[in-house]
């Protein structure tokens, strides 16, 4: 509990130093898409929005998005391998468990989050491609649609247009056999660019079978002639990846592989291997003060995992299509700025599943899902005064999931069951329908400070894979659930500049039937839990002297049942499992000479329970860790040259863990890597 006074004192002078500056240099000037869906000046809507630059992405010692992310207020990472944030999940406003499928991640504002349960490849985003980070804080279903309870995380990628030509060769070792190599190169006119990007990462990982091999290539090309600009963006990765599983505790046996062997496998046998395709159009016009945009979108995701289970294996393959178009507008009237648009999106989903790559051909089930949305939303911004904003929006969103199960009980393995039920699960449909809503307000007090309240409604319905279980008696079936809905309110103050200011925001949000998945309890599958609350403090400050630049970054949050009971067992006022009370990020950054910059970072994150124990009584919980990474920078000439220290101290740490179901003092964890190090050298070619 020493880190919070600690935090508050060092962000609250952080932000008083901020009216230290004589010429303010406007936090607006810096241009945003997320809260509105169309390019304005930062801190004209009333949102809370961080946007990481350029420059700070290359400052941060950390080689992943979600490791840069999880620096700044109210954002946590998860990680279970340590590979190259392979299998890690953004966490905004402590949704635990459930935050993978309530952080909306946009890549220049195209959705990247499935109807599968896969995850966001965060490794298939190349750093160099970005330009820069925004985040929204808080439910934006308004304009996002489902799945933006927490928080937006939209990833803008660098323009090729009016810059100079460039090309670029880059190489990394490190720790754990790692190996990477990136090739760039740009062609570039005022009217006309092109950047085309190819990486190849090889790694053998921190623990045994943690192999990790990922190729990627990713294209921009961008024409623009007079008020209009037409961007298309094309990409595909592959990966193959070995699951290391987890290290398990359990003290009435003596068992600690978390001590013993924290390097080992307990699956050696498992992996897993993606091929991911993704093109997208863009069109985007302006007629005078009005502004037009339609995005079109097409990605296919083929995936195969192998699971031995102890002798029981689980083979499975699944091909994921999603098309979806969005057309939306802009119109400025008076004082009046009105966004309106639609949003379509049809996911096409297949899954065969049988117990070794040789059968497949022949699987035991074979599933398949289609799943439709359809939203259509407004929002106006009203400018009262010169120094007050007003905004009010409303969407509506349709939902409709087909999905049925195919049995073959002459498949290899299914007439004596192996795991899989000996039926098809009964095929099923689920229309629904929800509605989201948003009011806001923001006022300048000065020229360096603005307050702003919101208040608004969002929601999220349960994805195919959150669906597809088995119910009491082991036999497959379709569970389809309550879409999660959520009341949010927030308020805020923002002051300074770009180098020295800051933010603090106060939040609370109630949830009602949050969709949980829990594969760890026999024969319940998925569920709605019962109704739980959070809040919290958030606050970011920076500040600068000379050549040096400090920013903190402090999180109090709160997450708790408030009602009803889950397993039998009574939830109110337990908290909710993977979410830490305090988190604490420090970052300093040095140009200690025109070519060489130092960079540091410290992030502090408090215990937590572990996933699987709401009823907070396993008397365990994942231990508080700090951990430090450095960096050094030098340039010379057409060349760049960085090295880097992550996890500094050596702490022996993990993110995630989950409570055994069936036995009391059980629980397994996957723990990450300690110290290590990587060089890299870049050649820029001119």
């Amino acid at each position: 509990m020493r880190q919070t006074p600690l935090s508050l004192a060092l962000g609250a002078a952080l932000i008083a130093s901020a009216h230290a500056d004589t010429l303010p240099e406007f936090v607006g000037e810096t241009i945003v898409v997320t809260p509105s869906r169309f390019a304005e000046p930062d801190g004209v809507r009333p949102a809370n929005v961080t946007v990481i630059s350029r420059r700070e992405i290359e400052d941060n010692p950390a080689t992943t998005l979600p490791a840069i992310l999880a620096d700044y207020a109210g954002i946590g990472a998860r990680d279970l391998l340590g590979s190259n944030a392979s299998n890690t999940t953004v966490d905004i406003r402590g949704f635990g468990a459930a935050a993978g499928q309530n952080t909306l991640v946009l890549v220049d504002g195209r959705r990247l989050n499935d109807v599968d349960l896969s995850g966001v490849v965060w490794s298939a985003i190349p750093l160099s491609a970005v330009e820069r980070i925004e985040i929204v804080r808080g439910g934006a279903s308004v304009l996002h649609g489902g799945g933006a309870v927490g928080g937006v995380v939209n990833i803008i990628t660098r323009s090729p247009l009016g810059k100079p030509d460039a090309a670029g060769l880059s190489g990394r070792i490190g720790s754990f056999g790692t190996r990477e190599v990136q090739a760039y190169g740009t062609l570039s006119g005022d009217d006309l660019g092109l950047t085309l990007t190819a990486n190849r990462h090889r790694s053998d990982g921190y623990r045994d079978n943690n192999q990790n091999r990922q190729d990627s290539l990713a294209g921009d090309a961008r024409w623009k002639r007079g008020d209009a600009e037409w961007i298309l963006k094309f990409s595909g990765d592959s990966q193959h990846i070995r699951l290391p599983g987890a290290r398990a505790v359990q003290p009435s046996i003596g068992q600690n592989d978390l001590v013993n062997d924290r390097e080992g496998t307990s699956t050696p046998l498992d992996w897993a291997e993606r091929d991911d395709r993704q093109l997208g159009l863009t069109g985007h016009t302006t007629f005078g003060a009005h502004a037009a945009t339609v995005d079109l979108a097409y990605r296919n995701k083929a995936q195969a995992a192998y699971f031995d289970f102890g002798g029981f294996p689980d083979y499975r393959e699944t091909d994921l299509d999603m098309i979806s178009v969005s057309p939306r507008a802009k119109f400025r009237l008076a004082n009046h700025t009105l966004i309106a648009g639609v949003d379509l999106s049809r996911w096409k989903y297949g899954m065969d599943l049988s117990i070794s790559p040789t059968s497949i051909s022949q699987p035991i089930h074979r599933v398949n899902a289609t799943q439709h949305s359809v939203g259509a939303y407004v929002q106006d911004q009203f400018a009262a005064s010169p120094d007050m904003v007003l905004s009010a929006g409303a969407r509506i969103e349709r939902f409709a999931i087909r999905a049925s199960d195919v049995y073959d009980p002459l498949a290899p393995c299914a007439f004596f069951g192996c795991e899989f039920s000996g039926s098809a699960a009964p095929a099923g449909k689920q229309d629904e329908q929800e509605y989201a809503w948003e009011l806001g307000a923001r006022y300048r007090l000065s020229p360096l400070d603005s307050l702003y309240a919101k208040a608004g409604r969002s929601f999220r319905f349960a994805t195919v894979d959150e669906i597809y279980e088995t119910n009491a008696s082991w036999n497959q079936e379709f569970q389809f659930l309550k879409p999660q809905t959520a009341h949010d309110a927030e308020l805020g103050w923002e002051t300074g500049t770009t180098r020295r200011g800051g933010r603090v925001a106060l939040y609370a949000a109630r949830v009602k039937d949050e969709i949980h998945l829990d594969p760890y309890s026999a024969g319940i599958g998925n569920t709605n839990l019962p109704p739980l609350t959070r809040y919290g403090m958030e606050l970011e400050g920076r500040t600068g002297w000379g050549a040096l630049q400090l920013s903190s970054a402090y999180t109090l949050a709160f997450a708790r049942f408030t009602d009803g009971r889950y397993n039998g067992v009574d939830l109110e006022g337990k908290d909710v499992p993977l979410v830490p009370r305090h988190k604490l990020a420090l970052n300093l950054a040095w140009q200690a000479s025109e070519a060489t910059r130092l960079t540091a970072s410290a992030n502090y994150v408090s215990r937590q329970y572990m996933d699987n124990d709401e009823p907070n009584t396993l008397g365990v919980r994942i231990p508080a860790y700090t951990v430090v990474d450095t960096r050094i920078e030098h340039r010379a000439g057409n060349w760049i040259w960085a090295a880097a220290i992550n996890n500094l101290l050596d702490e022996a740490y993990y993110t995630y863990a989950v409570r055994s179901n069936f036995t009391p003092d059980r629980y397994a964890a996957y723990p990450l890597p300690g110290r290590h190090a990587w060089l890299s050298a870049e050649y820029r070619f001119r």
